[in-house]
């Protein structure tokens, strides 16, 4: 999940910055309204969590132009004025929930879980493609009952794949979702982590869930849904081995 955090204090900042990665959120940051509707506009959020008392414009008109600019992302606002005017004028403007200041992290967690629960692709607490489970809430992995070890980053990019199964995700679709800001599209990164997830949840080679399209980008599909088995054998390579067994068995 990509999430944006439009907030001018620094020390929030960064705190809320911290606390999201370490759940495996990707994370982008904006300080003025300006530079909020610019990253808004070029990048694709899962999630925004907007300050309203921000370096203008201010977070409810922020949050008027995603909204009539069509965007429908949950909105998550922040602030430190509590009266029950400003909580009205933010909701009428578009956003989802209100969060006052201070805040508990636990409770943000908490608040951007049901944001996401509620956004137009329902997301269940728990996720699976054949043998392989998902908690969402917990973020853990199971395949076949056994547990996964992941890291942050292999979990996100797990869930992100897993929420997208049967269908090719490109390496722009996981750099868009998984990675922040200051992921190179140049490097290999994505590969490597594909590799690192390939190599936990089919240890042994066999079931190929984790697919590689050509050109194309990657898939996650169970034993049932592959189309030649393992990891999309070929036709010919099929055809070789078939003609291998006949002369064996001639």
């Amino acid at each position: 999940m990509r999430i944006l955090l439009v907030e001018d204090d620094p020390g929030v900042r960064r705190f809320v910055v911290k606390g999201l990665r370490e759940q495996a959120y990707a994370v982008d940051t904006a300080a003025t309204g300006e530079d909020a509707l610019y990253q808004a506009d070029i990048n694709e959020y899962d999630l925004i969590i907007l300050d309203v008392m921000i370096p203008a414009p201010d977070g409810f008109e922020v949050c008027r132009r995603l909204r009539k600019a069509g965007r429908r992302m949950p909105i998550l606002m922040l602030t430190a004025r509590d009266a029950v005017e400003d909580r009205v004028s933010g909701l009428d403007r578009g956003a989802d929930d209100y969060l006052t200041k201070p805040f508990e992290f636990r409770e943000l967690l908490a608040r951007l879980r049901a944001l996401l629960r509620r956004s137009t692709e329902l997301h269940p607490p728990r996720l699976s493609v054949g043998d392989l489970v998902l908690d969402t809430a917990a973020q853990n992995a199971t395949r076949g009952g056994h547990a996964i070890s992941l890291t942050h980053k292999e979990y996100a990019l797990l869930e992100y794949l897993v929420r997208n199964a049967g269908r090719v995700v490109s390496r722009a679709d996981i750099a868009e979702h998984v990675w922040d800001e200051s992921f190179d599209p140049f490097s290999n990164l994505i590969e490597v982590y594909i590799n690192r997830l390939r190599r936990k949840i089919d240890p042994d080679g066999s079931s190929g869930l984790l697919q590689t399209r050509r050109g194309a980008g990657y898939i996650l599909k169970s034993s049932e849904d592959t189309d030649g088995g393992g990891r999309g054998q070929s036709a010919g390579a099929q055809g070789k081995a078939n003609a291998a067994d006949r002369k064996k068995h001639a």
